[in-house]
């Protein structure tokens, strides 16, 4: 008996043209290509003298210091913020209360506050023992205080939703085999906790190095108050500010391409693509 063989080929798929995504896209581009036609073609704006002071030395000593303080005040943050993180998700009421007055007050206040406050924390406490105060809290030290509590607040949020949506279950469960409170936390918590902390880490340093400059109202020499220091002589305003924005924009998006690939890193199998 012969036997039948019959195709089952599935059609070709077709190419469905999706004309409102075209649509949408064609007339964002234009708007952002006549927004940079016009301001190229200001003549205001001496555009050839931006090239000329991205590596100034003045400008790149003000990067460097830009670098460092949000290098040093993330981790600072990061740092204070798993402690409160911790007082926040432990049983002791007074511990809770602490934590919870400590992310109130940090979070709350505008940072632009919290840099003054602490650049003239004199008013408050003249002396430290044998030390003038004015003396220890420079500029420097003002700024990476308000920085650095005003990071722990955000971040021992973080942290301590991520160490809350790890689901309780498996905490009982390690109880239930005899883990120590250590031990479930460093191989069971935290592993998968890290997980869901990189992202908004990750977006809160950025956020760090744009919130970084203005440490310039109280006279340290970041990065925007290198440049405002210049255009105050040269009277470059606009160009001077494009080259802050430059060295910026350079900064975050390496940043940005950082953190996409520190969470392909420590994104769940299958989820990393």
């Amino acid at each position: 008996m012969a036997s039948i063989e019959t195709d089952f080929r599935a059609p070709p798929a077709r190419l469905k043209i999706r004309w409102g995504q075209i649509a949408t896209g064609g007339t964002a581009l234009l708007i952002l290509g006549a927004m940079v036609w016009v301001v190229a073609q200001s003549q205001s704006i001496l555009w050839a003298e931006i090239p000329g002071y991205l590596l100034d030395p003045r400008i790149l000593s003000g990067v460097v210091l830009t670098l460092k303080l949000t290098v040093g005040a993330m981790i600072f943050g990061i740092v204070v913020g798993c402690v409160v993180a911790a007082m926040a998700i432990s049983e002791n009421l007074v511990l809770r209360a602490i934590a919870a007055g400590f992310v109130w007050w940090f979070r709350g206040v505008p940072l632009i506050v919290q840099i003054f406050l602490w650049f003239n924390i004199a008013l408050f406490v003249p002396r430290l023992g044998p030390y003038d105060i004015n003396l220890l809290v420079t500029p420097a030290v003002a700024g990476f205080l308000a920085l650095g509590l005003h990071e722990a607040a955000n971040m021992s949020e973080i942290i301590r939703a991520g160490l809350k949506a790890v689901d309780k279950g498996q905490r009982e469960a390690a109880q239930a085999l005899g883990l120590k409170p250590l031990q479930i936390m460093r191989t069971i918590i935290l592993p998968q906790a890290v997980r869901l902390v990189i992202p908004p880490t990750g977006n809160q340093a950025i956020g760090m190095l744009k919130a970084s400059a203005i440490v310039s109202v109280i006279g340290m020499r970041d990065l925007l108050t290198m440049a405002q220091q210049i255009y105050a002589a040269n009277f470059l305003v606009i160009e001077l500010l494009f080259v802050a924005s430059i060295w910026y924009l350079g900064i975050t998006t390496v940043a940005q391409i950082g953190q996409h690939y520190l969470e392909k890193r420590f994104a769940p199998k299958g989820r990393g693509n």
